[in-house]
């Protein structure tokens, strides 16, 4: 099964928790402290695979979460840092955040991209040794690892792309100057995904031929295949528009000329500026009138064109010869370059971001960091308390906590740890 859309959560691993130690050895007295650092968590990392072919496996894990780095120990040694996750996806996949639409890689490369990093380790009780504070009994946990929905699209790499209606001989085009064996039958809609073909010429020249299937009218909006797989046609550097010159079906190959190019424009308004060759497929069963009729309205429209039998590849050759000397002039297959950063918005003061309530008598007070400087408070350490009562100041809780009308022996909620308050 072709699959080349996929949506998955990736989460970084978070930052192990900094350690609380003393050093203790016989003969040294007063050793302070020496908890180590915790480790880094591991960064979510996507890679190219060569040996895949489409998002598949993607249909079945949507989940990808790194590990957490070790928490810091004794004698001051740090925790180790948790292993990246490799995430690995067919080349030319593009990787956006599925909230904003912003692409954050365009895996075509040989190099790894970080998507997701992994936290920072927690500082240990080392690091808040004073001279006034020669043992703290207090560490920072770690930091936690980034987060967030991804959308993974996958676009072929290809140098050239086959368009048309269904049943015009794309498939077949394919199959007689590749390897690539697609299905062939005279019915619509027998090739069901795009089938990639590598065209060896002479002298070790060569490239990639992509046949793009199911496109019609309305295509653009959904209808029909081509919907699924416009999108392959993007990185294309030049188009073969194969056409069915003998109006097979009862259809006028004029028409179905207009029709496609104003599918490509009306999905991408560059892909109908992009070079294009067109090609009249089965000119034995039209009329050389109906053959030249049609080659002098191409050539009229500003495009080449090339009568060819593709099972018996009768007039192939030439238009190998033109697109490779096409390609010889074009630049390299299109890469997608990676939206910057969306500019951080100026980070409110602490003391902006406090919000005090009251209820039944009790004061709370919350902030985004609030929580998190207070899990590295021990209740049971005399240190630690005036640790977290300097904080407390500092940051603006007594005044926001003053403001709202706390008076002495009122009860104030700090996320679970109670006190009451003391001027």
């Amino acid at each position: 099964m072709f699959i080349d859309v996929a949506k998955i959560k990736i989460k970084a691993g978070d930052g192990g928790d900094g350690a609380v130690a003393f050093h203790r050895e016989k003969y040294v007295a007063a050793g302070g402290p020496d908890g180590g650092d915790g480790g880094r968590g591991g960064s979510v990392v996507f890679q190219v695979d060569e040996n895949l072919s489409t998002l598949a496996d993607f249909r079945y894990k949507r989940k990808y979460v790194a590990q957490r780095g070790e928490n810091g120990r004794g004698g001051r040694r740090a925790g180790k840092s948790a292993p990246d996750l490799v995430v690995r996806v067919p080349r030319g996949t593009l990787v956006k955040d599925a909230a904003t639409g912003r692409l954050l890689a365009d895996l075509s490369g040989e190099g790894p991209q970080v998507i997701a990093a992994g936290g920072r380790g927690g500082w240990g009780n080392t690091h808040f040794a004073t001279p006034t504070r020669q043992a703290p009994r207090f560490a920072k946990p770690g930091a936690p690892g980034q987060e967030l929905e991804v959308q993974l699209e996958l676009k072929l790499l290809a140098d050239v792309g086959l368009v048309g209606f269904p049943n015009v001989g794309k498939s077949t085009l394919v199959s007689v100057v590749s390897e690539a064996k697609p299905n062939i039958a005279d019915y619509h809609f027998t090739t069901l995904t795009p089938v990639l073909g590598v065209v060896r010429m002479q002298e070790g020249a060569s490239f990639v031929m992509a046949d793009i299937p199911g496109l019609i009218e309305g295509a653009w909006q959904g209808q029909g295949l081509g919907h699924q797989f416009l999108r392959h046609v993007e990185r294309c550097r030049l188009l073969v528009h194969v056409v069915d010159v003998s109006g097979g079906e009862g259809r006028d190959p004029r028409e179905d000329f207009h029709i496609i190019n104003e599918e490509l424009r009306k999905f991408d308004p560059e892909l109908a500026q992009r070079p294009m060759l067109v090609a009249g497929n089965k000119c034995d069963l039209a009329s050389d009138e109906t053959v030249a009729d049609f080659q002098s309205f191409v050539e009229g429209q500003g495009y080449r064109f090339f009568p060819i039998m593709a099972p018996i590849r009768h007039g192939v050759d030439p238009l190998l010869d033109a697109i490779l000397g096409q390609l010889s002039q074009l630049p390299p297959i299109r890469r997608f370059q990676p939206a910057p950063p969306p500019a951080a918005p100026e980070k409110a003061p602490r003391r902006e971001q406090l919000e005090v309530s009251q209820e039944g008598g009790v004061y709370r007070a919350t902030a985004p960091w609030l929580e998190k400087e207070l899990s590295a408070i021990d209740v049971e350490d005399s240190e630690s308390l005036q640790y977290m009562q300097r904080m407390l100041v500092q940051s603006g809780v007594i005044d926001a906590l003053r403001e709202a009308g706390v008076q002495e022996g009122d009860t104030v909620d700090l996320y679970g740890m109670e006190f009451d308050f003391v001027e």
